[in-house]
C-alpha cells in the first residue's frame, strides 16, 4: 500500500512500515506448505465375507486348533478353545486377550509342529459389542502375527455361548 505524504516538513512523524508485502509472502508460504505436504493416509482392513445365500462356503474347523472369541458389552470378551459347550469360556478384557492369543498360538504350534498348522481364530461379535471392539480385536490379532486370517461369524452364536455371556453380564 503506497501512500503519499502531504504534511509539512517541519513536523516529526513516526515512520510507518508497510507490511503488505510480508502478509503476501506469509500467505504464499502457507499455501505452498499446504499443497506440498502429504497428509497421513488411513489404513483400512479388508474384510471379505462370503455370500449369505451360498451354503457351500461353510468349512469345518479342527476343534483342537480353534479359538473362538466372543465380543461382548462393556469392552469385555469371552474366549474358549475347541467346541462350544464342551469348553468353559474365560472372560477377559482387551488388555488380557493378547496374552491368551499368544499363549494359545504357541500351544497349538508346539502340538502340531512349528509352522505347519497355526491357531485358527473365530470372532463372534454380539449385539452388545461395538465397532471399536471389533477393530481392537483385529488389532490384537495383527499384533499376534497369526499366519491364518480370522473367521468372522456374527450369525451363529450358540445357546451355550449366549447363556455363558448372560451369566457373566457381558451380553
Amino acid at each position: 500500500m503506497a501512500e503519499l505524504n502531504t504534511t509539512s516538513r517541519n513536523k516529526k512523524e513516526t515512520p510507518r512500515v508497510d507490511l503488505t508485502a510480508m502478509v503476501d509472502l506469509a500467505f504464499l508460504l502457507i499455501t505452498f506448505f499446504m499443497l506440498t505436504t502429504s497428509l497421513a493416509k488411513q489404513e483400512a482392513m479388508d474384510i471379505v465375507k462370503p455370500d449369505e445365500n451360498d451354503d457351500t462356503v461353510f468349512t469345518e474347523l479342527p476343534a483342537s486348533r480353534t479359538m473362538t472369541i466372543l465380543l461382548g458389552k462393556n469392552n469385555k470378551v469371552a474366549w474358549y478353545m475347541g467346541e462350544a459347550g464342551k469348553s468353559r469360556p474365560s472372560v477377559a478384557d482387551y488388555k488380557q486377550i493378547r496374552k491368551s492369543i499368544l499363549d494359545n498360538n504357541s500351544k497349538v504350534a508346539s502340538e502340531n509342529g512349528k509352522g505347519k498348522k497355526s491357531l485358527i481364530v473365530v470372532i463372534k461379535p454380539t449385539s452388545g459389542a461395538n465397532y471399536k471392539n471389533f477393530v481392537d480385536i483385529m488389532d490384537e490379532l495383527h499384533i499376534a502375527k497369526l499366519s491364518s486370517a480370522p473367521a468372522i461369524d456374527d450369525d451363529h452364536i450358540t445357546e451355550a455361548e449366549q447363556s455363558f455371556m448372560k451369566e457373566n453380564k457381558i451380553l
